[in-house]
């Protein structure tokens, strides 16, 4: 049973325009489309949390930047690799997040946009996996176990995921 997803930030949940410093600052920020509608969906249903591995931002600035689009008050924890003491794709970081909420990493789903970094680190720490293929990279994608290529997508794959179970 799936009882917390969480999400990587820059790329999956806003757009990482790759500018320098904290997003929080940056001149211009956004929603990753189909995000917004997907979180609305999935907030209902589900506590969210989002991890990331910014090395501009810690905990507060991501919240920042967050607030930025009205993307805050849809996550009820926030985690960084500054705070947590290590980072992705360090199975640690996904334990360290399960073990701070008070779950199994079983019990979790991960939805990222890197590969190696969000994917793969989570499905060695022992959790379920989403893939945002949005730059259709080529497969295989052995550590995923749902890729989606629009973020809009997915409310599917999640459900997708509870009916496997």
């Amino acid at each position: 049973m799936i009882k917390q997803l969480i999400f990587d930030w820059g790329g999956t949940i806003m757009i990482d325009y790759a500018f320098q410093g904290p997003m929080y600052l940056w001149e211009k920020v956004d929603w990753v489309p189909g995000a917004k509608s997907s979180l609305i969906k999935l907030s209902a249903q589900y506590p969210l949390c989002i991890a990331t591995n910014a090395p501009h931002s810690g905990t507060e600035e991501m919240i920042k930047a967050l607030d930025l689009i009205g993307a805050k008050d849809y996550f009820k924890k926030y985690f960084s690799s500054k705070e947590l003491g290590c980072g992705k794709p360090d199975p640690r970081f996904f334990l360290a997040i399960s073990e701070k909420l008070n779950v199994t990493p079983e019990d979790c789903v991960m939805i990222g946009d890197r590969y190696n970094k969000d994917i793969a680190g989570a499905k060695s720490a022992g959790m379920h996996t989403v893939f945002y293929n949005d730059k259709k990279e080529p497969g295989p994608f052995e550590h995923a176990d749902i890729v989606i290529e629009d973020m809009g997508e997915l409310v599917e794959a999640i459900t997708s995921l509870e009916d496997g179970e």
